[in-house]
């Protein structure tokens, strides 16, 4: 009997699924979900379910998030939180990384806030059930209809600047949007710019002073005055942010020092300030080389950080607050793209195309992101060679991987790119009229639609044609 020799998975796609204990791992830590493993027939299978059966059965290009990973990262942070910070605390997903009505209500249904930073992402997470004592609205240019739609719903405003603050009185002294309200005091955090640099992307770069975002440190004293003489405002809170896929600690544990003396401060001026906002910005792996903290190792440092600059300034300990988006839901996600045809310039490289690319990731050309990809139907394929995977956008730069290792593949494969959980789905467009991808929850063998595909008739629903256009016949 002749013995065939075990394929080198440290040269495969299986080098990618996880190794770790998927009840300790942390899942920012991870290349592929928690749940991602081969199955019988060497495909590769998310949350039960093989990837190639799930594109024949949803189409392609297709996201798939898997529902275990996402609430182990929930619940990582939630009890993480209470076993490092003595006093009350609240973990906020930050939904821009992905705001739709499924994602929404796993997240609350593990008793995570929800941040938002539009009315679009309000509206969703209140159809999908949010209370909204657990809705945090952000942003730097709130438009009127934003801020009233917060206000009447009894959501929390993080403001943003002084347009926001007089915006927000000249609400208040309205009669119909005070009614709406319960004449209730508005509650609201404020945004300040801590000035902290960190190693991150400078368009993910939130905390340094020149910033969009925030209060500017000077003006601190002036701000906590005019709003101590708003009786229509009741500031509960200081919110600051310092940016996105961080993987240092120094960074955050300096902004805890910052914060607490900027709330020793606030009580100087006699507002409540009962609530700290240290934001996110832990960040996730996406090739072998990264190497961010683990969640618990971050909310380590955050806690331990308040505590001590609590007790340096003698203050209370206040409500602490997080708000992760990436960390949470980015190594949830995978995208399944079928593989078109290759072209091979001698000498330089050769392209593997697929039946998507910008318009489901914008996220290679804005921010030269980087990302690891398998063939879900050669999992164990030795990836024996090394090409570019391009997008079909006409676009030079629209490289969903600049340099891939892959088995060879062939027209019809079934490709997947890890870690696309996060600005994926929120920053896709219809560039060149192509429809939005489909986007499936996969749980224990079970995949349930929660994004439906767009159709073209989708693309032209908004599209209004000029009575003087329209082509008539004769």
């Amino acid at each position: 009997m002749v013995s065939t020799p075990a394929p080198a998975l440290d040269n495969s796609g299986r080098q990618y699924l996880p190794t770790l204990d998927p009840a300790t791992a942390s899942p920012n830590q991870v290349l592929m979900p928690l749940t991602a493993r081969a199955n019988a027939q060497n495909h590769l299978e998310i949350g039960g379910c093989d990837v190639t059966t799930l594109v024949e059965r949803f189409g392609s290009p297709l996201y798939i998030l898997d529902e275990e990973t996402l609430r182990t990262a929930c619940r990582q942070y939630r009890e993480a939180f209470r076993q490092y910070y003595p006093g009350e605390s609240l973990v906020i997903y930050a939904s821009k990384a992905w705001n739709c009505l499924a994602v929404c209500a796993v997240v609350d249904s593990e008793e995570l806030g929800l941040d938002v930073v539009s009315g679009g992402e309000l509206y969703t997470a209140l159809k999908a059930g949010v209370s909204p004592d657990k809705i945090y609205l952000h942003g730097n240019n709130k438009s009127v209809e934003e801020l009233s739609l917060a206000v009447s719903a009894g959501c929390t405003i993080v403001v943003d600047n002084w347009q926001e603050l007089k915006t927000l009185v000249s609400l208040a002294a309205d009669s119909e949007t005070s009614e709406t309200a319960g004449g209730q005091p508005i509650r609201i955090l404020l945004r300040l710019t801590p000035g902290i640099e960190c190693h991150t992307h400078e368009y993910i770069r939130t905390g340094h002073l020149d910033s969009k975002f925030g209060f500017d440190p000077e003006q601190l004293d002036e701000v906590f005055a005019y709003v101590s003489q708003q009786p229509a405002l009741l500031c509960v809170g200081l919110h600051a942010h310092i940016g996105s896929q961080i993987f240092e600690l120094q960074a955050h544990q300096d902004l805890t020092s910052v914060m607490v003396q900027w709330l020793s401060k606030a009580a100087q001026y006699g507002l409540p300030i009962s609530e700290l906002d240290i934001g996110g910005g832990l960040g996730i792996r996406y090739t072998e080389s990264d190497d961010p903290p683990s969640i618990d190792e971050w909310v380590k440092v955050i806690c331990e950080g308040v505590i001590r600059a609590c007790q340096r300034q003698g203050v209370a300990m206040p409500r602490l607050i997080a708000e992760p988006g990436r960390s949470l839901i980015g190594s949830a996600c995978v995208t399944a793209y079928r593989v078109g045809g290759q072209k091979t310039v001698p000498g330089i490289r050769t392209y593997v195309t697929v039946d998507g690319g910008m318009s489901d990731n914008p996220r290679p050309i804005t921010y030269q992101s980087v990302y690891r990809a398998v063939v879900a139907n050669k999992l164990s394929a030795p990836m024996t060679e090394s090409v570019a995977i391009a997008g079909k956008h006409c676009e030079s730069g629209d490289i969903v991987i600049k340099d891939a290792k892959l088995p060879p593949t062939e027209p019809g494969d079934v490709l997947v790119v890890m870690g696309t959980g996060a600005y994926n789905y929120s920053m896709a467009s219809n560039y060149n009229r192509l429809p939005r991808p489909a986007a499936v929850l996969v749980n224990q063998g079970d995949a349930s639609l929660i994004l439906q595909r767009e159709t073209v008739e989708d693309l032209i629903r908004q599209d209004r044609l000029p009575e003087r256009l329209v082509r008539r016949e004769g």
